[in-house]
């Protein structure tokens, strides 16, 4: 079920057509065929399933096993309300349910972590894991999700380049803009140090919240096999944070080689003051690595500002939301008004 089968024979001949290839959506119900019903759930072991983005995958693969059975899920932004009724189907069976938080009426869908979490059985038990931000290690880079639009993301790398936000800023004509970036001094490593402080309090502040577990305190120390980018988090990250979800549920240890870099598709590059801030024993690199192709800074810039100028609404919607990180940096006066 769920496979393509071959074209029949043609009519009045022998020559049986080429095996039709599968389509985007056949590869995806085949990918996360046990959430879809399309391949058993094997094995005896307590069901466990993973909720939340692209970071909850990584954590899946290292949970699984020690007495632990988990199916892997779609990433909570992609379900539509087709995928709601095989989740509700797949936790009425579930026995632990690791989630990040999730609002209510998530994408007009019922798949907040609150509403999840009800659909559980009795005795099940939920654990809450922070989503993963770090900025120390790449301190001018940005997540943007537009009010207006939160699809909305630039080519080449999903991430917005704050230096690159103050260039389309500047040459964006309003009478507010400033003829250059502000602040003409180069970013200094206690600058940089400063955006990893309020980065670390503010995945404090998210973990104490939200009652999750806790890993910020593994960024006091920073160093680049913890974050390739400021939201992908590597494999020495995930092997603490499944041994501290182990400990919240009373599991004993159980440690996981996946055998292979998770979250491994994008590298941002190492800039030089980063590796002054935290004393970093490494080269700086100038490319970001892409699918495993390297792609210069400067291409991306260039992307960027051309994306930005197709969607001029994006850069006061990424100056207000990183107002701060652009102000510790000295990328903007404080106080000014844009």
């Amino acid at each position: 079920m769920g496979s393509v089968t071959p074209q029949g024979v043609q009519q009045g001949s022998q020559q049986q057509e080429s095996p039709q290839a599968p389509t985007p959506s056949d590869a995806r119900r085949l990918h996360y065929g046990e959430f879809y019903g399309l391949l058993p759930i094997d094995g005896d072991e307590p069901l466990a399933v993973v909720s939340g983005n692209c970071q909850a995958e990584s954590l899946r693969i290292m949970l699984d096993g020690g007495g632990l059975r988990t199916v892997r899920v779609p990433p909570i932004f992609e379900l539509e309300a087709a995928d709601v009724p095989h989740l509700e189907r797949l936790l009425s069976r579930t026995a632990v349910f690791v989630s990040q938080p999730v609002r209510d009426g998530y994408h007009g869908l019922p798949i907040g972590t609150a509403e999840l979490t009800a659909l559980l059985p009795p005795g099940s038990q939920a654990v809450r894991m922070p989503v993963v931000r770090f900025a120390g290690l790449y301190p001018f880079h940005a997540i943007v999700r537009p009010p207006f639009d939160d699809s909305l993301v630039p080519p080449v790398v999903e991430y917005h380049d704050l230096r690159t936000v103050m260039q389309a800023w500047a040459a964006s004509g309003s009478p507010d803009a400033r003829p250059s970036i502000p602040g003409g001094d180069p970013v200094t490593a206690d600058r940089v140090r400063a955006v990893a402080d309020q980065s670390i309090a503010e995945l404090q502040k998210r973990e104490q919240h939200h009652d999750t577990v806790v890993v910020s305190d593994l960024f006091g120390e920073p160093a680049f096999d913890l974050m390739r980018t400021i939201n992908h988090p590597g494999n020495r990250v995930w092997s603490v944070a499944a041994e501290r979800v182990r400990a919240r549920l009373g599991l004993p240890e159980h440690d996981v080689d996946p055998g292979r870099p998770l979250l491994d598709t994008v590298h941002a590059p190492r800039e030089a003051v980063v590796l002054e801030a935290f004393g970093i024993d490494d080269a700086p690199t100038a490319n970001w690595t892409v699918n495993g192709r390297e792609v210069p800074a400067a291409e991306v810039e260039r992307a960027h500002l051309a994306w930005y100028a197709e969607h001029p609404s994006v850069v006061p919607a990424a100056i207000a939301r990183h107002r701060l990180a652009l102000e510790t940096l000295g990328l903007l006066p404080a106080g000014s008004a844009l």
